[in-house]
């Protein structure tokens, strides 16, 4: 016991030693940081974040550690590294001028929004649907107007802020739907469109690594600006045509939600032990009931919005429910044949995502059962 007691204790002065590089290491990213906003270099790069990866891992195996615990520390590492992206200040890339107006900025999308704009020198102007008696003096000598509602009154808004826009300023949103929307700012303003979706929601930390869709529908050259600005941040900006975004959206989104939404509802029906549950999951099936849960503690109206959005998303919804009966049909049967079959199929549809998908998974539920 003496010699365990003595090695323990080496281990904890061992780990005091890792606590206090972690340290250090963080004071020089958050000076790297200060030194990347200082020259206008965004806060997150794909191509340093995979020299970092594979460095690292190659530092390891020399060591003789267990391949894939180098890359788990520098990731987590990383993540808090990230989180100190938003302390500095950025450059501002627009050359007019420095006002943003951004109605709904009163909300979680908006007051992201604001926050960075402001850190890149912007000077904002957020108000709701109480603010419209100044409107002409918010809007005056703005070069941007973003409009960030609930989609159901985003075209009535888009409507309603027509009369104090310029042909200067350029016009976006942040819905989920681009199509129409683009085709009602299109219509409402003369000036600079561009559609804009960010794929995250208002409880993330920073933006780091996370992605913005952008629809670029008129004047292209004089909104490019936008993008830039967004990388500089440290997004993952990516250029979509909006009917080709609202194609994607009905998969990504809108019947994945209501899939969510069905199995959370049918849940609240039979009343399960959800503890209980818990306790007897598999990891994967504890992530998959985490992210059901997710979804009811937010607010139901923006799930309605998204699903309910277009006829589009109805169809494919409805599609995607008629398309259960044979599958159920062929349960019932006990026919392992035809399931296996038709499960092969799938399985060439996805082709080697599926093995990729399966070691990404891996590396996510490894982490889930460790917090077990």
């Amino acid at each position: 016991m003496d010699k365990l007691d003595e090695l323990r204790e080496r281990i904890d002065e061992t780990d005091n030693e890792i606590i206090k590089l972690l340290a250090k290491r963080q004071d020089l990213v958050k000076e790297a940081a200060r030194r990347k906003a200082e020259e206008g270099s965004p806060a997150w790069t794909k191509e340093r974040e995979a020299y970092l990866f594979k460095s690292r891992e190659e530092m390891a195996r020399k060591a003789g550690l267990p391949e894939g615990l180098a890359s788990d520390l520098v990731r987590r590492i990383l993540r808090e590294s990230y989180g100190s992206s938003l302390k500095g200040n950025y450059p501002c890339l627009t050359k007019g001028g420095r006002r943003v107006v951004i109605i709904g900025g009163n909300g979680g999308m908006g007051r992201i929004f604001s926050e960075y704009f402001r850190a890149s020198g912007y000077e904002v102007v957020a108000f709701g649907h109480r603010g419209w008696d100044k409107a002409q003096e918010y809007f005056k000598g703005a070069s941007i107007i973003m409009i960030t509602v609930p989609i159901d009154i985003t075209e009535d808004v888009i409507k309603k802020a027509s009369p104090y826009l310029t042909k200067d300023m350029i016009l976006c949103d942040l819905t989920s739907v681009k199509a129409p929307i683009t085709d009602a700012m299109l219509k409402w303003h003369r000036g600079p469109v561009i559609g804009l979706h960010p794929m995250f929601g208002p409880d993330v930390p920073n933006l780091v690594k996370q992605v913005i869709v952008t629809c670029s529908v008129r004047d292209p050259d004089k909104t490019a600006f936008l993008s830039e600005q967004f990388r500089l941040w440290g997004a993952n900006v990516i250029e979509c045509d909006p009917r080709e975004h609202d194609k994607a959206m009905g998969i990504i989104q809108a019947l994945r939600h209501f899939t969510t939404y069905a199995y959370g509802v049918f849940l609240s029906q039979i009343h399960p032990d959800l503890k209980q549950v818990m306790e007897l999951s598999s990891p994967i099936y504890r992530l998959e009931l985490m992210m059901v849960g997710r979804l009811f503690a937010q607010d139901p109206r923006l799930y309605a919005d998204i699903i309910m959005s277009s006829e589009r998303n109805l169809n494919l919804i409805q599609k995607y429910v008629q398309a259960l009966k044979p599958e159920l049909d062929l349960v019932l049967s006990r026919d392992t044949e035809e399931f296996t079959r038709r499960f092969l199929e799938a399985r060439d549809y996805f082709g080697p995502l599926a093995g990729k998908f399966l070691r990404m998974s891996a590396s996510v539920l490894a982490k889930l059962q460790d917090e077990r």
